[in-house]
């Protein structure tokens, strides 16, 4: 069965998902991104130019096959997610929104900021996912060092 972790508080979500790439990059997680397309467009600019002597290499959901296939890191700029992914390991939601086939991965992450309104759309996902038994995890960012 899916788990799925919630990060709460984080202070900035773009920086915060850069740093929780690289570290899942590092110990060869493959990653799905999902988020509104202002999001994964920060996101991909953010990641070209996060760290000055690290690369986190990624691709957009509509690059060519072979970058799907050998990148460990796809954005998907959708709540629906395609059949024909390259691979369902993590499942990283940026968005305010459920993301459908969320199923088929073995991990998600839910990264969530001070914002209301994200922390309200938030608890509506993880009353979704608590009401269908999923496994559910907190992580209170707020009192962590800075770095995942």
């Amino acid at each position: 069965m899916t788990e799925v972790a919630f990060h709460f508080n984080a202070t900035d979500k773009l920086e915060y998902a850069c740093r929780l790439l690289r570290k899942a990059v590092a110990n060869s997680a493959q990653v799905v991104v999902t988020g509104g397309d202002h999001q994964l467009n920060a996101l991909d600019a953010a990641l070209w130019s996060f760290h000055p002597t690290s690369f986190v290499p990624h691709c957009v959901y509509e690059d060519k096959e072979h970058a799907l296939t050998h990148s460990p890191v796809v954005l998907v700029k959708d709540t629906a997610l395609p059949d024909a992914l390259p691979h369902h390991h993590v499942l990283l939601n940026l968005g305010n929104d459920l993301v459908k086939g969320f199923e088929a991965f073995e991990r998600i992450i839910e990264i969530v900021t001070h914002d209301e309104e994200d922390k309200s759309c938030a608890r509506v996902r993880w009353k979704h996912y608590a009401d269908r038994g999923y496994p559910l995890q907190r992580h209170d960012l707020s009192a962590k060092p800075a770095s995942p």
